[in-house]
């Protein structure tokens, strides 16, 4: 059956772009950590929407399961194979296919770089505000299918939140068009919501109309010592009275964190003295002319208070991407110097400080000399909460007791009202975890919905549920 079966798979969309040899899959296979590794039948690279559709069908007439895959940067191995199944790669999905400007939308194929459509947005003199580290090659389709973050939640919010519509091929290959532009349509489930997030286990999204903004006219960036996290929650409080909506960013970053950032990737520099244990990355945008003059005096204000030790306030482009830089590298460092026990949770901004102080205690009293690497969006409550031991040997050990260290942070998460995962998903890293903390209730309803869709279990095995 498999040689029919590929032929079938070429004839759809071409010889070259059905891979099936062990050295061309290996780089479709293993997840960006490293930490996941599977086989795949074969991998296909469709040119388009009908091929993806074709391939689906084909997939789902001889029983294939499937696993879509956009840039490979996803940290749960949500988008690696577990064993056998076809890997759908969606980076030729990469088309504009329309930009309108004055109803502030955009309609982009789903292998689309997160960077190529932040870049035709600006020549329209507009803003597609989604960002993060992997911008350059994490796809459009991927941050839909994970309900990417990023740095600038706390003004424009998630993934989700920037998606009109949706177009999805759904498991037994039919096509569903939902790309509307519209910001009201009450007619009926806006069913958009069911695919996003869903980490490609109902349908593979091929294109998605987005929504754009005014580019902002103005810019101020901050980075600023804080004597602790409680201080920071404060200092977000007093920005946001001085800027409102303008205050864009309001990234921490635990000295652990920066210290990996300074010793692994060229060029970075302290920007303060000192060596403070807390500090915030700080970006004030929007039309406001006056941001820089707002920006600085809030920050004295709050040093009179005590809520700031310490501040370097960018005055060029240069130095605004500087200060960009070391913390949009954090996780590259992670990865440089070794394995960490990685930890993506929300808990109320309300109750950061606390979960901070707890968590740190109890695993400082359960593992001596932990290293805790501690950064993320403190505007929104979204924390990347990461353990290792400094020493190779230490640390595989530290390693082993991964289940140990999950459950003092997720209880605590828990007990405060928290997510276990922010915006990195499940993936095959949490889906037994995750049965922990969701009711019985809410299980039910999460897979009554996947059989809805998915009757046969084909679209992405093994992940999120």
């Amino acid at each position: 059956m498999s040689a029919d079966f590929h032929e079938r798979l070429r004839a759809i969309v071409g010889a070259s772009r059905v891979l099936t040899d062990a050295q061309h899959l290996a780089p479709f296979c293993t997840d960006w950590r490293g930490r996941y590794t599977g086989v795949a039948r074969c991998v296909v690279l469709p040119g388009s929407t009908d091929e993806t559709a074709a391939v689906v069908s084909a997939c789902a007439e001889a029983g294939v399961a499937i696993v879509p895959q956009g840039g490979n940067t996803g940290l749960c191995g949500g988008a690696t194979p577990t064993g056998g199944e076809v890997v759908i790669v969606l980076t030729r999905l990469n088309r504009i296919r329309a930009i309108d400007p004055d109803n502030n939308s955009i309609t982009v194929e789903a292998g689309c770089t997160l960077h190529a459509v932040q870049e035709v947005a600006r020549e329209v003199d507009r803003l597609f505000p989604l960002s993060l580290a992997a911008e350059g090659s994490a796809t459009i389709g991927g941050n839909l299918s994970t309900n990417a973050g990023g740095v600038q939640v706390l003004r424009y919010g998630n993934a989700r939140d920037l998606c009109l519509g949706l177009e999805v091929v759904l498991a037994d290959g039919r096509i569903w068009n939902g790309l509307r532009g519209l910001r009201k349509d009450n007619t009926g489930y806006d069913l958009k919501h069911l695919f996003i997030g869903a980490e490609g286990t109902l349908g593979l999204i091929t294109a998605a109309t987005l929504k754009l903004y005014p580019r902002p006219r103005a810019q101020a960036t901050a980075w600023v010592a804080v004597p602790d996290p409680a201080a920071a929650v404060a200092l977000l409080g007093r920005l946001r009275d001085a800027a409102g909506d303008n205050v864009t960013a309001f990234e921490i970053v635990g000295r652990p964190a920066l210290e990996l950032v300074l010793k692994h990737i060229p060029g970075a520099r302290d920007p303060l003295l000192g060596r403070p244990e807390w500090q915030l990355l700080i970006e004030l945008s929007g039309a406001r002319a006056d941001l820089a003059a707002t920006l600085e005096s809030a920050l004295e204000g709050a040093a009179e208070e005590g809520l700031v030790a310490d501040a370097a306030i960018a005055s060029s482009e240069a130095q605004t991407a500087a200060l960009w830089a070391l913390r949009e590298n954090v996780s590259e460092a992670q990865k440089i110097e070794g394995v960490s026990i990685k930890h993506d949770i929300a808990v109320p901004v309300s109750r950061i400080a606390e979960f901070i102080g707890r968590a740190d205690a109890a695993l400082q009293a359960a593992f001596p000399q932990v290293r805790i690497v501690c950064f993320g969006h403190i505007g929104d409550g979204n924390l990347h909460y990461n353990q290792s031991k400094a020493d190779a040997e230490s640390n595989g050990e530290f390693i082993a007791r991964t289940e140990a260290v999950n459950r003092v942070v997720h209880d605590l998460v828990h007990e405060l009202g928290g997510s276990i995962s922010a915006e990195h998903g499940l993936g095959q890293l949490k889906r037994e975890e995750v049965l922990r903390y969701k009711s019985g209730t809410e299980m039910d309803l999460m897979r009554a919905v996947k059989q809805a869709l998915d009757p046969h279990g084909l679209m992405n095995p093994g992940k999120l549920l």
